[in-house]
């Protein structure tokens, strides 16, 4: 309970906290893990909390006017007044069999903006890579971009989003390499569905992903773990507009159901070293997601490409450079 006061008060204050008490202080190893050196942009207990816990969360880093200009963007495309390449426009599966009207309530999610050159300043924002490359270095991928608009729920409960690991989703290692920001485009709390992190997850494993069997349905590829202690410390992550989280991608997370009559709004972006590699994923927990993934592209590059879709050469496609060389990645 200690432990869990000590990082809601870190979250409340702009000033950041000492780790634990009773922890050992990063300090007094030899090595960080999760953190690289050389980059000033993290204070030592920014880095000790980060190593602790598996996230961090940066007040105001967005400022108003870039907020103002995603939202507005996110509206233009939902009433297709601009079409953007390769994106993925997601409905609530609660909304899926009534009739589709072109505006931002008929849409939960945008994946891969990569080609939007407005959305994508996000992913190139100064202020976003000097954090990013404390986790990254300084070669960086932009791999996996999204526009959360999260609907309130009309009763079903499908506007969760169950608890899960990136990295699931990932065919590239090293996982400590990658880390994704996702910042708050209006208030969130638990009411409209904020994100909520079991602190220290980050440290364990990549864990087995299924559908949860939810009465109201789940949203495709809104994967679930399967096997985690549901006692654990959860921290719900309550944020303004600009306010951004950095997390890992094995750190355990989700959201709530969103409870209001107004939907929520966030944009996020996943971050690789260039250096990363590509893994082989078949006999492994990731094969599933490698087979759905491959069958949804498959589907919608039918009569415009010939021959077999990789689920590497999907990621290749989705993969950005935002600052330093392309390597690997």
């Amino acid at each position: 309970m200690e432990r869990l006061q000590v990082i809601k008060r870190h979250l409340s204050s702009n000033q950041v906290i000492a780790p634990y008490a009773g922890s050992m202080p990063l300090s007094s190893q030899t090595d960080f893990k999760y953190t690289l050196d050389g980059f000033n942009i993290l204070s030592q207990q920014d880095r000790e909390f980060f190593e602790t816990n598996g996230f961090l969360v940066v007040k105001k880093l967005v400022p108003p006017q870039d907020i103002e200009k995603y939202r507005n963007r996110f509206k233009q495309i939902c009433c297709k007044e601009v079409k953007v390449p390769g994106m993925t426009m997601m409905r609530d599966v609660s909304e899926c069999k009534s009739e589709f009207v072109p505006g931002e309530k008929n849409i939960n999610k945008i994946q891969d903006f990569q080609m939007d050159e407005v959305l994508f300043n996000y992913c190139e924002d100064p202020n976003i890579l000097k954090y990013a490359e404390a986790f990254t270095g300084r070669n960086i991928m932009a791999m996996h971009t999204m526009l959360i608009n999260k609907p309130p729920d009309l009763g079903k409960m499908t506007s969760r989003h169950p608890m899960h690991q990136d990295l699931h989703y990932f065919p590239f290692r090293p996982a400590d390499r990658i880390v994704a920001s996702w910042t708050a485009l209006e208030h969130v709390d638990r009411s409209n569905g904020c994100l909520v992190v079991l602190p220290g997850s980050h440290k364990g494993t990549l864990l087995q992903h299924d559908y949860p069997d939810w009465e109201g349905g789940v949203n495709k590829m809104y994967h679930g773990v399967r096997d985690f202690d549901p006692t654990s410390e959860r921290v719900h992550l309550v944020m303004e507009p600009g306010d951004t989280v950095f997390f890992h991608p094995i750190l355990i997370h989700g959201s709530g159901a969103n409870k209001t009559n107004r939907f929520r709004k966030a944009i996020s972006c996943h971050f690789a070293s260039s250096d990363c590699h590509y893994i082989d994923v078949k006999g492994t927990t990731q094969e599933s997601i490698e087979k759905e993934v491959n069958e949804v592209a498959t589907r919608r590059m039918k009569g415009r490409f010939d021959g077999e879709i990789t689920f590497h050469d999907i990621w290749r496609l989705k993969g950005q450079l935002v600052r330093g060389e392309r390597t690997n990645l």
